[in-house]
């Protein structure tokens, strides 16, 4: 399965962000002012004046492998993530990450080893509770047999001022191309809004 992003919703737009630069003197959005607002962004980017960024908000579904999970939770600062737990449930629908840039015969090789891998967690799930484990117990520690590979859904929220420092980080050519890929979908979800085109723009994107 590849990983996939949705966006769920957005809070508001290029305006929100000018408005909230200008409080300090006024907040009215005149014709005038609003044919200002790029030419503002551009400037509060360029100057490091970020905070009028954090008040709009984009809100993503992400279904990613682990080690993108671990991507996402190294930005907690503006970011808030909450994910599906293999805690809580057993994990019935078996999806992992297989590299699209792998060639054929290797791929074939990891999705043989990961569905061995989900037969023998449920098998362990369902031992471990014969031998008397509570439910609970089972589920959180036959989840450790797992591979790396497997997928997770993620609720992920950013302000856009995170949103920015997330981009700058991992859509770029060093990042891991599974994350970089995610970032990418992410970002071009949100021009696809034309809520933000003037932001974008301030960042250089």
């Amino acid at each position: 399965m590849i990983n996939t992003v949705e966006l769920i919703g957005t809070y508001g737009d290029d305006f929100t962000i000018a408005q909230s630069a200008w409080t300090s003197t006024s907040r009215d959005l005149s014709e005038e002012r609003k044919n200002r607002v790029g030419g503002l962004l551009s400037m509060l980017a360029r100057e490091g004046h970020h905070t009028p960024f954090e008040k709009s908000m984009l809100h993503f579904y992400v279904v990613c492998d682990t080690a993108s999970h671990i991507h996402f939770l190294k930005h907690r600062v503006g970011v808030s993530i909450n994910a599906e737990s293999a805690r809580y449930k057993e994990l019935n629908d078996d999806k992992f990450y297989v590299p699209e840039d792998w060639p054929d015969h290797l791929k074939a090789f990891m999705k043989r080893k990961a569905n061995y891998l989900y037969d023998d967690y449920h098998y362990l799930i369902n031992e471990l509770e014969e031998l008397g484990y509570d439910r609970k117990r089972a589920k959180e520690s036959a989840r450790f047999i797992l591979p790396y590979a497997n997928q997770l859904g993620l609720d992920v929220s950013f302000n856009m001022r995170s949103f920015m420092h997330f981009q700058g980080l991992r859509n770029k050519p060093d990042a891991q191309v599974e994350i970089r890929e995610i970032a990418d979908q992410m970002l071009q979800l949100v021009k696809d809004t034309g809520k933000f085109d003037l932001t974008l723009k301030a960042f250089e994107y």
